[in-house]
């Protein structure tokens, strides 16, 4: 797998690992079927449970009450 240029340096500067806890799956649950993939779907509820951004280039995702930035 090729990692764009800095993608480490990024990794431990701004970025932080996220475990999927039994609230983030109830919120999950919870959410409208908008979207149907349930990976993209989990990552909402992550970002819904822990008041996170988003980002991705599914421009579906904003449909839900979670912020997006585009990628």
């Amino acid at each position: 797998l090729d990692l764009p240029a800095g993608f480490t340096d990024a990794l431990r500067e701004d970025f932080r690992d996220l475990a999927l806890t039994v609230e983030h799956v109830l919120e999950g649950r919870a959410l409208p079927l908008i979207h149907r993939d349930p990976f993209d779907r989990m990552l909402v509820a992550q970002a819904v449970s822990e008041g996170l951004t988003v980002v991705t280039a599914d421009r579906a995702l904003a449909d839900y009450r979670v912020p997006v930035l585009s990628a």
